[in-house]
């Protein structure tokens, strides 16, 4: 039997629920799924080969996971967004936490639970490249209960990336699906890491699957998404042969070698911006919180084609996750919408 919630909802997967903060009545107008975790960051020499080594001249800790990156992103976008996760009942947890509730996002959907909070260590090298090792259970041990999933598919827009647990994603893909067509939030589904990667941990290759078919906008990294389709190429062919009309767009990110927008069976290349790359971690999720505020949440010119639409919401992107790149950690760098404005008037870029 599934077990039930202080307020009387249940997990949708009968397990036992973690603490959490009282629900809201109104669901925040955006919902990022992920993890909200501690980064550990050390500015290496290098980046070590097997059996080589580095020296870390400074050592930080800083706010990550991919599903707060991407909630402070858009909350510095000016966007009403909320976070759903789980953190552990420990120092990193509480640290998180406290990160959080510094920001704009609502982080009352974010879990306590006995787990170790989500952590990773990052090697930064002088180039701004860099190496990242996680662990920690917390986020793993994510789970739905009845009226946070609710409260999630009454957003207007829900993101999970492919590290949220399998059952997680799932059930967020099938409550979308039984919901009226007109009921239905806006799917935005990242394949943000290789499927080896995934595996025992995020979303399995048969739900990202179902993704692919349904989601509202899917993007896919330069590594996760050659490591799914079997090659860049074959996942661009592939993309364009799904990612129909009553679908909608898939992006290709290449890190400094920009992005193929993929809609209606065509292909566009967008250019990334040429930085002074300070720091690239996160760089993809900036890119995330900008594509969703342009593309699903901003009015459109009525004059302007879909097409021409899309390709300003990737520019626009791509000029937030530039500015990320030049700013050590992945929030710190995260910019306001007057600051992307600047960035953008003094290359003469003139979105509609």
């Amino acid at each position: 039997m599934p077990s039930e919630n202080v307020d009387g909802s249940e997990n949708v997967d009968g397990t036992e629920p973690a603490e959490r903060a009282e629900t809201p009545t109104d669901p925040p107008r955006v919902t990022t799924i992920g993890a909200a975790a501690v980064d550990e960051w050390y500015a290496v020499s290098n980046l070590p080969e097997p059996d080589g080594g580095a020296y870390a001249s400074e050592v930080e800790t800083a706010p990550g996971g991919v599903g707060a990156n991407v909630a402070v992103g858009l909350d510095r976008l000016g966007r009403d967004v909320g976070l759903v996760s789980r953190v552990g009942d420990d120092e990193y947890g509480r640290l998180a936490r406290s990160w959080l509730a510094e920001t704009g996002v609502d982080g009352s959907r974010v879990e306590v639970g006995d787990d170790p909070t989500t952590r990773s260590v990052i090697l930064s090298a002088p180039d701004g490249e860099r190496a990242i090792v996680t662990a920690g259970e917390s986020v793993r041990e994510l789970r739905l209960d009845s009226a946070t999933l609710e409260s999630v598919v009454g957003s207007e827009v829900v993101f999970l990336t492919a590290y949220a647990p399998d059952r997680v994603a799932r059930a967020v893909l099938e409550r979308v699906l039984d919901a009226p067509e007109a009921d239905r939030p806006a799917l935005v589904f990242d394949l943000s890491g290789p499927v080896a990667e995934l595996a025992g941990r995020g979303t399995e290759p048969g739900t990202v699957h179902g993704y692919l078919h349904h989601a509202d906008l899917f993007v896919a990294g330069g590594v996760a998404a050659p490591a799914y389709f079997g090659g860049r190429e074959a996942a661009v062919d592939r993309l364009a042969a799904v990612r129909t009309p009553s679908v909608g767009p898939a992006v290709l990110t290449h890190g400094a070698d920009g992005m193929t927008v993929i809609a209606d069976g065509e292909t566009t290349r967008v250019d990334a911006f040429e930085v002074d790359v300070v720091d690239t971690t996160g760089a993809g999720d900036a890119f995330l919180a900008g594509l969703i505020d342009r593309w699903l949440l901003t009015e459109r010119d009525p004059t302007a084609g879909p097409s021409k639409a899309l390709v300003d919401a990737v520019r626009f992107a791509a000029a937030v996750a530039a500015i990320n790149c030049t700013e050590r950690f992945t929030q710190a760098g995260l910019p306001t919408r007057e600051e992307v404005r600047a960035f953008l008037a003094e290359r003469d870029v003139d979105l509609q």
